[in-house]
Formats: structure tokens, C-alpha cells, sequence
């Protein structure tokens, strides 16, 4: 008979027994995640829509074409599609052969950005220029790095030691160097995030944790006191920190974006509303780094609780999918992936509200952006990969 669990998540069984490792290795679609599929597909249109509203005005003000910047997210949404059908296909534990290649052309593509064919804007490298699309090879990286982490835990079945905990922190510690000189000091943070994740779940001990919070302070008062920051960082920190920021200059951003959320009370005032902060291209960056500042004044409280709520189905089936994989690589890409999305949408969303620093980090699959979009859709492929074999 069959017993359907929550969202889809069905399973087969034949004398109270999973069904047999046959049938599923002959038809692992019968064992897709519907849920984590409906999460994606609301979303990735939630995405489109907001990326036009939060576009639309200031096109047509300049006199372009009012849906360029949506026609290219759509664009961008088909062609993730196809490459979640690619990588659900085949057996994900073939990666565990091709994670140092993975790894490898990861690195490529971020040294790069950082020679002269990387495309400078703002004052940060970090695109490669493709003609009519530009590449995004940081974004690309997290998976390709979370890949090679779980690979190379996965093989120590748990049991971690410090040169284990020493070598995935250099795994990790090469793009996270690369990415920084960009400079990109927000993605950097989501490396450290995947890293101390990855080690977490493939059973590196409590002493290797204090010991890499150690150097982690140690690494922080290095940077300060050498002044490797930047100081455009510099000062988004400090607005952070400051309970009344100069309006006009280092607290410009968030004044801007926390009156763009708040007027938008219940119900919002409607994606073609006039003399709007949307309208009105009051919000920096609002078709990307700020994208949930459009959805917070257009549709209101109901949107964006709307919103997260999709979010959190969509962590969730992630972390269930975690639980379920019948291997340690699994779980630990599974695990990875979901934290990976729980630092993103907590740190974007926070920020817009004041209670997190400003960061370059886009909101999964509601920013602007080819390279974080496809990647995300990587993502979901890979999850719904290690859900269809979990019985083989």
C-alpha cells in the first residue's frame, strides 16, 4: 500500500518493507520531493515578478525597455530548469570523482575576475564579461567547494581528526582568499558559514571548533589592524552599529530601505504603484542586493510573510532531505545547501531591516542575477538527486 508523509514525501511499501532496491534504482523519478519542486517553481516566478516591479519605473524614466532586466531573469529561470533536470539525472555520488575537477575550474574562474578579464564595477571585480551576460564565477564556487568539503569528509565516516578539520579549512580557505580580494567580504562570510556547517555534520569534535574560533579572532583584529578592509565596508559597519546614521551618507542605504518595507503596511501598495520608493528609484541596488524592500512596500506584510514562508518550505525539504540521504556525501552536500540558504535569506532580509550589516549576498532566486539563480536551481537538483536514491 502507499503511506503519503508530508509534502510528498511518499513511500512505497510492499509487506510494511521501503520498496526494494530494484524498483526504485529502475524508476528513481517515482521518489521526486514535490514539495522542494513547488517551493522552487513559486519562487523562481515570485523572482521574475519582483525583478520587473523593482525595475520597471526606472526603465521607462530612461526610456528603455521596461522588460529587459525581467526577459533576462526568465531566461535565466529556463535555463536553471533544464540544469536541475541535468543534475537530478544522473547518480549523484558520481561527484565524489569529479569534486577536484569541480574544484579546479571553481578556482579558475575566480583568479579570472582578478585578472584583466574580470569586469570592474564599483570598484569590485568579481565578473567575468560574456558579451551580452556576465559571469558570476563566486557564485558558481559555493557549490563546486561544498562538493569538494563533502567528498573529502565523506571518507572519514565520521571519524574527523584535526588534520581532516586543517585540510577542509584549506579547501576552503583558497577561494574564500580569492573572493576577498575581489573584494567580496559577504560571499566570503557564506564560505565560512558552509565550512563550519560541513565540518559540524561530518563529525569534526568540539576542540576543533574552539580551536578554529581562535583563529578566527585572531584572523578578524589581523584585518583591522592591517587595514584590509575597505572603506565602503568600514562603513556599512559602522551604520550598523550606529543608532543614528547620517541619512545622507554611510546611513543612506538602510533609512531608504527600512521607509520602503515599513510603508508598505498589510497589503502593500500594488506592483505599479506611483511616487513610491520603488518608483521613484529611491533604493540602491533594489533589483538586487535590496530586492526585498520592493516586495516589502508592493505587496505588504502579506507578501513578504508569504515569501519567507516559501523559504522556509524550502530549507526545510532541504534539511529533510539531509535526514533521509543513505550516505554521508548526501548529508553532507544535503546540510550544506541548507545552510547555505538559511545565512543568505537571513542575512539579505536582515539587512534591509537594520538588523544585519549591508552585504553584496542576493536573496536565492528573488535577486537579480544569472550566475546566483542557476546556481540555486543547481542546488534544488542536486537535493532532489539525493532524495530519488535514497533507497540505493
Amino acid at each position: 500500500m502507499k503511506l503519503d508523509g508530508l509534502f510528498g514525501e511518499a513511500v512505497d511499501r510492499i509487506g510494511g518493507e521501503p520498496v526494494s532496491a530494484r524498483m526504485a534504482r529502475k524508476a528513481p523519478i517515482r521518489h521526486l520531493d514535490p514539495a522542494l519542486l513547488f517551493a522552487t517553481l513559486l519562487l523562481s516566478a515570485f523572482g521574475v515578478l519582483m525583478v520587473f516591479s523593482a525595475t520597471v519605473h526606472k526603465q521607462e524614466t530612461a526610456g528603455l525597455d521596461p522588460n529587459a532586466f525581467m526577459e533576462r531573469q526568465i531566461i535565466f529561470a529556463i535555463v536553471g530548469a533544464g540544469l536541475l533536470i541535468a543534475m537530478s539525472m544522473f547518480d549523484y555520488r558520481h561527484l565524489r570523482a569529479f569534486a577536484p575537477v569541480l574544484y579546479a575550474m571553481a578556482l579558475i574562474g575566480l583568479v579570472l575576475v582578478l585578472t584583466p578579464l574580470g569586469d570592474v564595477r564599483g570598484g569590485a571585480s568579481r565578473w567575468i564579461n560574456l558579451g551580452a551576460f556576465q559571469a558570476q564565477p563566486s557564485e558558481l564556487a559555493k557549490l563546486a567547494v561544498l562538493v569538494a568539503m563533502a567528498a573529502f569528509l565523506a571518507e572519514r565516516k565520521g571519524d574527523v581528526g584535526a588534520r581532516d578539520v586543517a585540510a577542509v579549512c584549506g579547501i576552503a580557505l583558497v577561494p574564500m582568499v580569492l573572493i576577498y580580494l575581489q573584494p567580496d567580504l559577504g560571499t566570503t562570510l557564506v564560505f565560512v558559514i558552509l565550512t563550519g556547517v560541513t565540518l559540524l555534520v561530518g563529525g569534526a569534535k568540539l576542540r576543533h571548533f574552539g580551536a578554529l574560533a581562535l583563529i578566527a579572532a585572531i584572523a578578524v583584529v589581523a584585518v583591522i589592524q592591517l587595514g584590509l578592509l575597505k572603506d565602503y565596508q568600514i562603513e556599512r559597519v559602522t551604520a550598523f552599529l550606529d543608532a543614528s546614521p547620517d541619512v545622507q551618507s554611510e546611513g543612506y542605504n538602510l533609512t531608504q530601505s527600512k521607509i520602503a518595507i515599513a510603508s508598505g503596511g498589510m497589503r502593500g501598495k500594488g506592483l505599479r504603484a506611483e511616487n513610491t520608493q520603488t518608483s521613484l528609484d529611491f533604493v540602491p541596488e533594489q533589483h538586487t542586493d535590496f530586492i526585498f524592500t520592493a516586495v516589502g512596500e508592493q505587496l505588504g506584510f502579506v507578501g513578504s510573510a508569504t515569501l519567507l514562508g516559501l523559504f522556509v518550505l524550502l530549507i526545510w525539504r532541504a534539511l529533510r532531505i539531509a535526514t533521509m540521504s543513505r550516505d554521508m556525501f548526501g548529508t553532507l552536500m544535503a546540510g550544506g545547501i541548507a545552510a547555505y540558504w538559511v545565512f543568505q535569506v537571513f542575512v539579505n532580509v536582515g539587512m534591509t531591516m537594520g538588523i544585519m550589516p549591508i552585504t553584496g549576498i542576493p536573496l536565492p532566486f528573488i535577486s537579480y542575477g544569472g550566475s546566483a539563480l542557476l546556481t540555486n536551481f543547481l542546488c534544488v537538483g542536486l537535493l532532489l538527486n539525493i532524495h530519488m536514491r535514497r533507497y540505493v
